[in-house]
């Protein structure tokens, strides 16, 4: 019996040791980077951002590019993905997925649904920061609309008002694919964005089709001025942009 003992312990032994050299010897597979959840239903931005669209937007295209970039990201050191964006220029998948990560994060989070849309407030900061670069919120969201249409925006791409690396102006610009401005060379300098729209035709075919424009002006009612407005102060103290 002590004999059977000793060979059983030392079979156990060497199993758990092939074990253990097997899972050493295995890549690491990275899932440092996960689809956020959103924070309201996905019928909740009726009727300005249809539920179909939320839920294949949010559940098969941003999931599409976290699988990728954590393909791409695969036994490399974890890093938030907001640290990724400077230097994204340098390597494609990381530029597109990584941007495609962090826009989509972003976009959920400044959205909420109208009924509680009308009730947030833009800060004072805000209200004079857009008033001292456009003139007014009017000319604002009329620039921002311009740079949105299809001529100003071919294709695929985003709207972004941000803070310039100096902190004392706003800007609006388009970025195409899933660039933004936080990448180096993407714009004539990094900037910090506020406020984003994803103007890519997965982001309202299905209930807008070729109406872009249409898209973009009711998307307005979805806006939490409330998270812009802290978007803001965040850019302002911290000449970063914000985490995700």
């Amino acid at each position: 019996m002590k004999a059977d003992t000793n060979t059983n312990s030392r079979r156990g032994f060497f199993t758990k040791s092939a074990a253990a050299l097997a899972t050493a010897a295995a890549p690491a597979i990275s899932n440092a980077y996960t689809v956020p959840d959103l924070t309201y239903p996905y019928e909740s931005l009726e009727p300005y951002v249809d539920a179909p669209t939320m839920k294949l937007h949010h559940d098969k295209h941003h999931a599409t590019y976290v699988a990728n970039l954590n393909k791409a990201t695969e036994g490399k050191d974890e890093v938030p993905v907001l640290d990724l964006m400077e230097n994204a220029l340098d390597a494609t998948p990381i530029r597109n997925n990584g941007g495609g990560h962090y826009n989509h994060a972003f976009f959920w989070d400044e959205m909420t649904p109208a009924d509680k849309a009308k009730k947030t407030k833009m800060s004072d900061t805000l209200e004079k920061m857009i008033a001292d670069s456009f003139g007014s919120v009017d000319e604002m969201k009329a620039k921002f609309e311009a740079q949105a249409a299809p001529g100003a925006v071919f294709g695929s791409g985003w709207v972004w008002v941000c803070a310039n690396k100096a902190g004392d102006k706003l800007e609006i610009v388009g970025t195409p694919n899933q660039d933004n401005p936080l990448m180096k060379g993407v714009t004539s300098e990094i900037m910090y964005p506020i406020l984003g729209l994803d103007v890519w035709e997965h982001a309202y075919y299905l209930k807008y089709q070729n109406r872009r424009p249409e898209y973009v002006s009711n998307w307005w009612n979805v806006v939490n001025w409330d998270k812009v407005s802290s978007n803001l102060d965040y850019v302002l103290e911290n000449h970063a942009g914000v985490p995700y």
